[in-house]
């Protein structure tokens, strides 16, 4: 599955937060990640998202469709951030 997390949790929060997404996601701008996801990443990367975010103050969205294809993306401007394919 694919998938787009933008968040905004507490300026405390905020570094680890965003740790714990660069271990499954691409950064895409401040306060958002996407990529492709399996079901048990997504499950352990909501866990730890959960788990780092005072629940009261902070806010994490996480918008999923099945797979890239049927996702259109359109940028205006320059990107901040391209995804990259490590081999």
């Amino acid at each position: 599955m694919y998938a787009v997390v933008v968040y905004d949790v507490g300026v405390k929060r905020v570094n680890n937060v965003k740790k714990i997404l660069r271990k499954y996601m691409t950064w895409i701008q401040n306060s958002v990640f996407e990529g492709e996801l399996t079901e048990s990443e997504l499950m352990r990367l909501k866990r730890e998202i959960r788990d780092a975010i005072d629940k009261n103050t902070d806010a994490v969205h996480f918008y999923i469709v099945k797979t890239e294809k049927y996702m259109k993306k359109e940028t205006l401007g320059t990107p901040k951030a391209e995804h990259n394919t490590i081999l």
